[in-house]
């Protein structure tokens, strides 16, 4: 099966779609929140998207107006998005399940079981470069029209976290652990997650540098409160 979804749109717009790592933090009364889109990550489609490329499109449309869609199906709506907005990380999102329809009340079940763990962006692209070099497209401006939960995400190790717990609160985190946090709360990838675990922030930087990484040092300090933050929450 093919990793990127598409959804209809009019005839006049090309239809794209992107699924990245979903990350519920609850799952209470069909609430839940998370990332629909992370910048600066290469997707299995070759397709990183830049800081900035949402905002004149949530400016003009609002939450209200991008569609929550389950699998892009534009037959089957799910619920609303409450609150959509960029930040250091990428794409938040928090949105509601409407479990008086059948559909959500499925959805919201297998997210609880941890069998559903995806979310992908509906969009036209408006502004993108490509590196020749590379292949590698870069986004710049995205217009969103709606954000599905799908089955299959468009990045490796996405996840559902149902309920909301302190990851260390009860031991010490093995090294495995430690990997584990940096890689699912902070961000990092697993290359860079050990790179922290070999030489700390300065090896991270070190390999960011070697990369010629667009982060800079307050996006990752940034990354790292929110991560801390999510251990704080009982």
């Amino acid at each position: 099966m093919h990793a990127t979804e598409q959804f209809l749109l009019p005839a006049s717009l090309s239809k794209r779609s992107r699924a990245l790592p979903f990350e519920a933090k609850s799952l209470d009364d069909g609430v839940f929140e998370g990332y629909a889109s992370l910048f600066n990550r290469e997707d299995l489609g070759h397709d990183v998207i830049a800081p900035g490329a949402f905002r004149e499109s949530l400016a003009s449309r609002g939450a209200a107006r991008i569609k929550m869609l389950f699998q892009h199906d534009p037959a089957e709506p799910i619920g609303v998005w409450d609150e959509i907005h960029e930040d250091a990380r990428g794409l938040y999102v928090r949105g509601r399940l409407m479990t008086a329809v059948s559909k959500a009340r499925e959805v919201l079940a297998l997210m609880r079981a941890g069998a559903l763990d995806g979310l992908s962006i509906g969009f036209k692209t408006v502004k993108a470069r490509r590196d020749a070099a590379s292949g590698v497209r870069r986004l710049e401006k995205i217009d969103l029209w709606e954000i599905s939960v799908v089955t299959f995400p468009m990045l490796p190790g996405a996840r559902v976290q149902s309920v909301k717990t302190r990851p260390f609160a009860t031991a010490a985190p093995t090294m495995r652990d430690f990997e584990r946090w940096l890689t699912r709360d902070a961000g990092l990838t697993r290359t860079e997650a050990q790179a922290v675990l070999r030489s700390g922030f300065h090896g991270l930087k070190a390999l960011r540098d070697a990369r010629r990484s667009v982060d800079d040092d307050a996006m990752l300090a940034s990354r790292f409160r929110e991560a801390a933050r999510l251990m704080q929450v009982t």
